[in-house]
């Protein structure tokens, strides 16, 4: 994804002449290529390539700002060098530890173009070499034998259309007997910790002839379906369910995956768990976190935090000196979390959750106690801090996010490194998976207090689980719901639909004064084009609003006229269209351009930012939105700014960006707008709901325009099936209890 690269494919031959980068973590490497009339500077993944060696890449051309024209190979075809000039480099370059030029000259003229065959394969040989000792000789052969096992690795799985980084990875885990491991059994390929598809490694069984129903090929399936459906929020899967799927994606008979299933759970390779009368099946991972949360819980439950005494004076003397009252639902909330060890505080719009959590944070800090706020994404931690007047960091900042070489995140804080904090206080936790709930949990401290704030209603987390939900659904923790709709906010129609809408009644639609609007259009050229000129023309006439800073499209899909590609593309042609003096770069399904509106679309903790009073750091995180200032075609970085801070994105990080005039309800979650547009149309059934029409709504400060058919609003506020997750915390807690 480099700027202004040619993507035609050329195949390329020549000797390896010099290293000039390697990280042997991945791969990576540079290196000067001998080709026919001319020297060329290629780079990719290569592992373990040596000086000497005759390679075949494959690949384009690109154009480095920095290095000039370099090769970027794909793939990779490597042979040892046969002549004895390249024996000679190869064995002279440090190929081999141990063989410097000296002993290198000594070999080659000892054994001539056996010299290779002879290191690998005959050490008793080379031990007669004047000094070179039998263990030497031994270490020699050991190492070539593991370059040569490498070579043969890639070339075999190469066949099978798995790339050279995928290579590297799997040779590191299985050593010289991965072809062994790979022909006896390819489905343990299929390891959480390698990443290859189950696709991929049935085409290798598929090719070795096994037979349909091979024992190793149903247990890769089970586990593929339970990790497929952990993509899509769910912990745990009926067993009959599971069965069922599996069955029918393998054409096999319900007995045969049956027995397997029995015979995973029996070995332990898979959990069961039966809640009210029917049987659920975790992965290990899943069930281990799960059963942590909730015997941490259990566990903070009976050992609370300690109880701040006379909390009644203390509210009381609270609304005095800030000439507040608070309705009972609050004072009971602010009681609860000053007396019991953990409390959810949840509740819809302009029911005052700001309200009460602004007094449970300063009566916590009158009493002494070191309070920690967090969220779990950057900009709901930003607007957290906003409301409050305190900081707020991100969960994963939080708990001193690193990541290891296979980019999984790993925590500093945990339970041997506990966070120093008296309570601490989770926003949005909604959005909260049960993997990073787990994190959380495994880095409070003992009699820690926990409160946890988020609205129940809105849509659940990206990542596996039901937490929030499963929390209140147990009984087993202090909930306090607030219903009141407060005064102030009743005189908004964006609060009293988003009321409405969760109650399953239709919103008032009729009122023209207001903040809440809606717009009829049938067919979905005249939304799109409705949407585009509200976005572009009309709301910058009317309010002055801009297209970059205040509005924010929000579509229930990323697919279709209506879906936030097509609308991106099309608010970007009216108000950023293809400019001569504007740099500009494709990333994925756009072509960014200077001055356009980017979101970041996962958290990357390495993208460095500096802010205008000198303060610099790292990492942009999953929703944040800003703009793209510039594209530097001379040191290949791209400049974006967030709010007060500009960040670095180099070739690898651009693919984290995306254009965001239009973004996805669920992208959308932890953020506020000050005007949400969204089209209201017949989408696909899965999307038609009620909680997912309630998020967008919420996201909404001052003025929502809702464009599209009546018929299908009101379709939405009707479906209550909200998207049905499977998951065990909830019985876990009720199990503990």
């Amino acid at each position: 994804m480099s700027i202004n690269e040619t993507n035609e494919l050329y195949e390329l031959s020549g000797q390896v002449e010099s290293i000039v980068y390697r990280n042997d973590e991945n791969g990576y490497t540079v290196i000067e290529l001998a080709g026919e009339d001319e020297m060329i500077t290629a780079v990719g993944i290569m592992p373990m390539v040596s000086v000497g060696e005759q390679l075949k890449l494959y690949g384009t051309y690109k154009n480095h700002p920095s290095y000039g024209q370099q090769f970027s190979a794909t793939a990779c075809e490597r042979s040892m060098p046969e002549n004895l000039d390249g024996i000679l480099k190869y064995l002279s370059s440090g190929a081999i530890k141990g063989v410097g030029p000296a002993t290198a000259q000594r070999l080659v003229k000892e054994f001539g173009a056996d010299t290779l065959s002879v290191l690998e394969n005959d050490p008793v040989r080379v031990s007669k070499i004047k000094g070179i000792s039998m263990d030497k000789a031994l270490d020699i052969s050991s190492q070539l034998k593991q370059v040569v096992g490498i070579r043969e690795l890639m070339v075999y799985l190469q066949s099978f259309n798995i790339d050279a980084k995928c290579a590297v990875a799997i040779w590191k885990y299985f050593g010289n007997q991965a072809i062994s491991y790979i022909e006896e059994n390819p489905f343990i390929l299929c390891d959480e910790r390698l990443n290859i598809s189950f696709d991929t490694a049935d085409s290798i069984a598929r090719h070795q002839n096994r037979s349909e129903d091979d024992r190793f090929r149903v247990r890769a399936a089970l586990i593929h379906v339970l990790n497929h459906n952990r993509l899509n929020g769910h912990t745990c899967l009926p067993s009959k369910k599971l069965i069922e799927v599996t069955a029918q994606m393998l054409s096999l008979e319900l007995l045969c995956v049956e027995t397997a299933l029995e015979e995973m759970v029996e070995d332990g390779t898979l959990v069961s768990e039966y809640f009210s009368e029917k049987e659920f099946i975790f992965t290990n991972s899943m069930h281990s976190s799960e059963n942590y949360i909730s015997a941490r819980l259990n566990m903070l439950m009976r050992f609370p935090a300690m109880r701040i005494e006379n909390a009644e004076e203390k509210i009381e003397h609270i609304e005095k000196r800030e000439n507040i009252s608070y309705a009972a639902l609050q004072k009971e909330a602010i009681k609860e979390a000053l007396t019991k060890g953990m409390l959810i505080l949840t509740g819809g719009p302009g029911t005052g959750k700001t309200t009460t959590l602004n007094a449970i944070i300063r009566l916590l800090k009158e009493n002494g106690q070191k309070v920690i706020l967090c969220a779990p994404t950057g900009r709901a931690s930003q607007r957290m801090s906003e409301l409050t007047g305190e900081e707020a960091k991100t969960i994963h900042r939080l708990l001193e996010v690193n990541f290891d070489i296979e980019d999984n995140p790993v925590f500093k804080k945990n339970e041997h490194n506990m966070l120093n904090c008296d309570a601490i206080i989770v926003d949005e936790v909604s959005m909260v998976d049960c993997v990073l709930f787990e994190s959380l949990m495994r880095a409070l401290p003992l009699s820690c207090r926990l409160i946890l704030v988020g609205d129940c209603d809105q849509l659940p987390s990206v990542g596996a689980g039901n937490v929030l939900s499963d929390l209140i659904a147990s009984n087993t923790v202090p909930v306090v719901k607030l219903t009141e709709i407060f005064r102030q906010s009743m005189k908004s129609l964006i609060v009293t639909n988003a009321h409405k809408i969760v109650n399953g009644e239709n919103p008032t639609l009729n009122t023209v004064d207001n903040d809440f609007f809606f717009i009829q259009k049938l067919n979905t050229e005249d939304i799109a084009f409705t949407i585009a000129d509200l976005c572009t023309r009309r709301l910058k006439n009317t309010y002055s609003y801009s297209c970059l800073d205040d509005i924010q499209i929000l579509s229930p899909t990323k697919k279709g006229m209506l879906g936030t590609y097509e609308l991106n593309n099309r608010i970007q042609s009216i108000i950023n269209p293809k400019d001569s003096s504007k740099r500009e770069v494709s990333v994925n399904y756009y072509t960014l351009r200077e001055g356009d509106k980017v979101m970041q679309n996962k958290n990357n903790y390495n993208i460095n930012w500096v802010k205008e009073n000198g303060e610099f750091g790292e990492g942009i995180f999953n929703g944040d939105i800003g703009i793209l200032e510039e594209v530097n075609t001379s040191s290949h970085l791209v400049k974006v700014r967030f709010d007060d801070k500009v960040a670095l994105y180099d070739q690898d990080s651009l693919s984290d960006l995306e254009l965001s005039y239009a973004c996805t309800v669920h992208k959308s979650q932890g953020n506020e707008f000050e005007c949400v547009v969204m089209p209201v149309h017949n989408f696909a059934p899965q999307l038609m709901y009620r909680n997912l029409l309630y998020t967008a709504v919420t996201r909404a400060k001052k003025m929502l325009i809702l464009v599209g058919d009546q018929n299908s609003l009101f379709k939405m506020v009707q479906n209550n099936k909200r998207i049905l997750r499977f998951s065990g915390l909830k019985h876990f807690l009720l199990k503990g209890d």
